[in-house]
Order: C-alpha cells, then structure tokens, then sequence
C-alpha cells in the first residue's frame, strides 16, 4: 500500500472529526437557543435546565471529536513539539469537558 495515500485518508478523518465536532456544537447551540426563545416567550422555566444540560452534552461531544482528529494529526507527524501540544490540547480538552459535565450534574440537582 502506498504511505502517501494512508497520510491522505489520515488526514482526511482528522479534518473529518473537526468538522464533526464543529458541527456538533453549532447545532447544539442553535437548537439551545431555539429552545430559549421558545422557553421565554412560553414562560417555561423548567425547560431552560434541560436545554443547558441538552446543549453541555453536545459540547463535550464535540470536544470528543477535536480530540480525535488532533490525534490523527499528530500521528501524521509525531514530533516532541506535536506532541506536547497535542498532550496541553487533550488535558485541557478534558478538564473542560470535566467541569462542563459536573456543572451540569449540579445544575441536574438544583432544579
């Protein structure tokens, strides 16, 4: 099999999973703030913590998804700069997730 054709299609999932994960959180956000229009002009408060834990999902989804593609492209080109970034990326891609998911979790209990 030829090297140059696996970089490509490498390359083409890495971009494919940003996409993805770009995709993800735009529409999680538009389908929030959709919600949130709905929710005011119904005066529904209850609805307002579901779409905030409904929009945290999506994002954390996402983020999965940038961590994916930023692993095929270091795995293009693995040098000990990539790879400290990719390792800096990842930590802080999952301490936001983290704390994205606990923020929902308590906002799950106080409502």
């Amino acid at each position: 099999m030829d090297i140059p054709v696996v970089t490509e299609i490498i390359h083409l999932f890495a971009v494919a999973f940003s996409v993805i994960g770009s995709a993800l959180i735009i529409f999680g956000g538009i389908q929030a703030a959709i919600g949130l229009i709905r929710s005011a002009l119904e005066r529904e408060t209850k609805e307002k913590g579901r779409l905030k834990r409904q929009f945290t999902s999506y994002i954390i989804f996402g983020l999965e998804f940038f961590i994916a593609g930023d692993v095929l492209t270091t795995v293009l080109d693995p040098s000990i700069e990539d790879l400290t970034l990719l390792g800096a990326i990842v930590l802080i891609r999952v301490i936001l997730g983290y704390f994205l998911e606990k923020e929902a979790v308590e906002f799950d209990t106080a409502v």
